[in-house]
């Protein structure tokens, strides 16, 4: 007979750089207002990482502070996942060095790369490795000094995003935390968000400081709000549950029309959605991770009570997560 596992979210954890930037300092810098950034993001500040800090050391705050919430040590670890945009290097992946950072070895450690979806994507691994049996403690993190690949002087990008960390340790339980997850891509959206350089093309492009992201904020505003929409939907019919059930919405912290939207779409409240943009700006893969550490410390989501995680991110990416914590 089979032994089915189920995976639950044991603890959470979460860092910001110490260095602040807000619309003002920008108003010093670029063409913009305080007044502008606020009324079309809903953004007024985001942490950025000082010049000797990297995405593992911000991943290396966040994990510690999980273990600790999950009151396990890191040799009890069976794996760690990282999702990230932008790891120290090309390799060795973040989740090796934030291994040894933890001072432990011999479990499997890897990153995934789905940009602001990549928290999800990393959360759905590792519950699948969990429910197949093969782990039981997993360390997931999202990570991000996305600050290194903004362009300064580009007005439409580089008020948007900050950097920071999140981080979970799922474990096994004999009753389902994560209750679904859902994953989705689709590439012929690419142009739309990205960054035209890499490591087989225009690697020259990187060394020079030349590659930076760059993005269509009218058509991704568009996408991204029917999108996530639509995965709510298929999220609530695949456990045939009503919106009414949802207890938090914690959505990434893109941009607050788009949370607005989407809490629109779902008939809930914004009293019942977890936004941390206006303090964080947009963290990528570290922003769902982020938002819910600060709503589980601050008492607001409580054990037993239902959340919808979802995420939209370039390439195009998008994924939910529905548990109950």
């Amino acid at each position: 007979m089979n032994v089915v596992h189920y995976s639950r979210i044991a603890g959470t954890g979460g860092y910001l750089p110490a260095q602040v930037l807000t619309n003002a300092d920008l108003e010093k810098r670029i063409d913009t207002t305080d007044a502008w950034i606020s009324e079309r993001t809903g953004i007024k500040k985001r942490h950025i990482a000082a010049a000797n800090e990297t995405t593992c050391d911000l991943a290396e705050h966040a994990a510690r502070r999980a273990l600790t919430a999950a009151q396990i040590t890191a040799g009890m670890l069976d794996l760690i996942i990282v999702a990230t945009t932008t790891p120290d290097v090309v390799f060795p992946s973040t989740a090796c060095l934030l291994q040894a950072r933890l001072g432990i070895g011999g479990c499997a450690a890897f990153d995934v790369q789905a940009v602001c979806t990549g928290f999800i994507y990393a959360l759905a691994i590792a519950d699948q490795f969990i429910r197949g049996g093969t782990s039981r403690r997993v360390l997931v993190v999202g990570a991000e000094t996305l600050s290194r690949i903004i362009d300064w002087t580009d007005r439409s990008t580089c008020v948007l995003f900050g950097d920071g960390a999140g981080a979970v340790v799922l474990e096994a339980a004999d009753r389902p935390g994560i209750l679904s997850t859902h994953l989705h891509a689709d590439g012929q959206y690419q142009s739309l968000l990205h960054v035209p350089a890499g490591v087989s093309k225009g690697y020259d492009q990187l060394r020079n400081g030349e590659a930076y992201m760059q993005m269509e904020g009218k058509e991704v505003f568009k996408v991204a709000v029917n999108t996530l929409g639509r995965i709510a939907d298929e999220t609530l019919a695949h456990n045939q549950m009503d919106r009414s059930q949802i207890d938090w919405l914690v959505p990434h912290q893109a941009n607050h029309r788009i949370i607005a939207a989407t809490a629109e779409k779902l008939k809930l409240p914004m009293s019942q959605v977890v936004v941390t943009v206006a303090e964080h700006g947009n963290t990528s893969a570290a922003s769902v991770p982020l938002a819910l550490d600060v709503a589980v410390r601050d008492g607001r989501i409580k054990r037993g009570e239902i959340l919808l995680l979802e995420a939209f991110g370039g390439g195009f990416t998008w994924g939910s997560a529905l548990l109950r914590y």
